[in-house]
């Protein structure tokens, strides 16, 4: 989004100047994210997302729809909607993000010492299931290829291979740069940890959903963890269950963004998008009734 930058601003945030007393002071007196932690735990019926996925993988279509793509898509319009969930503190200070993103990891290949990149979601307003599913397969085709390197990788591979005494000096300074907001631009676009959320789809290598800590380099939020699929019992109201097909799925946000029910009302929306996939197609800038 273009605007006029103003003193106090950063190249990826603007700075909340309107805050309540309380937050201010909040970020002040606890000024790391990793110690101000709070997890969330859902447990999602696959039914009407499976059903969907088998309307959008017709027949002979290149690159399936899946659960990933449905996860982030729905991360995507939940936080474009509930801007609150896409603030940012750094240096006791509060930033509204200027764009809403997520990035993940992609394995090259599933092997011990398969190498990994970093792939990267700008979105737009305007963005649906069906341009961020395009731009996953953009992303994990480059990724994917043993000849192409994403910028952070390169960087740090850079910091790597120079004297471990010059390596360390200059990641101090780069870590002073961020406390303060002058890193390269070309590190906020890429990097991980300065995205909206951080997506690990932990389903695909056989694990549980569960907790991951945030970090306290860059100025990413939220972790979101995907489990594993399987059938779990869903209770009725009379105490009778059907086994239905399920994945849990783990939030760890920054407490100090929000209240409890600003929280609790965005996962209601996060739940309505989830269970109703086909909300999913309206632009992530469309408000919905939830």
């Amino acid at each position: 989004m273009a605007r006029n930058r103003r003193w106090g601003d950063r190249k990826d945030g603007k700075l909340i100047r309107d805050l309540d007393s309380l937050h201010y002071i909040t970020g002040i007196i606890y000024p790391n994210r990793c110690d101000n932690e709070a997890y969330i735990g859902e447990v999602i019926d696959l039914t009407n997302i499976n059903e969907y996925l088998a309307k959008k993988n017709y027949e002979g279509i290149e690159y399936k729809y899946n659960l990933f793509q449905v996860v982030v898509t729905a991360l995507m319009k939940m936080i474009t909607l509930r801007p609150k969930m896409n603030r940012f503190i750094v240096n006791g200070n509060f930033y509204q993000r200027n764009e809403v993103s997520s990035s993940f990891v992609v394995k090259k290949k599933f092997a011990d010492h398969g190498a990994e990149s970093l792939a990267f979601i700008h979105s737009k307003e305007s963005d649906t299931i069906d341009t961020i599913h395009q731009t996953i397969y953009d992303q994990v085709s480059f990724c994917k290829s043993e000849k192409n390197t994403d910028s952070s990788t390169e960087s740090m591979d850079i910091l790597n291979k120079i004297p471990r005494a010059l390596s360390k000096t200059a990641i101090h300074a780069i870590m002073l740069m961020d406390k303060h907001g002058v890193v390269p631009k070309s590190l906020i676009e890429t990097d991980p940890y300065y995205s909206s959320c951080v997506i690990s789809n932990l389903g695909s290598i056989k694990m549980k959903s569960g907790y991951h800590h945030l970090t306290n380099w860059g100025t990413c939020s939220m972790i979101t963890l995907i489990g594993e699929i399987k059938d779990r019992p869903f209770y009725n109201e009379d105490g009778t269950y059907e086994m239905k097909p399920s994945v849990d799925i783990g939030i760890t946000i920054d407490e100090r963004l929000a209240d409890g029910y600003y929280y609790a009302k965005s996962m209601r929306l996060f739940r309505k998008l989830m269970e109703n996939p086909e909300l999913l197609e309206k632009p992530l800038g469309e408000e919905i009734e939830y």
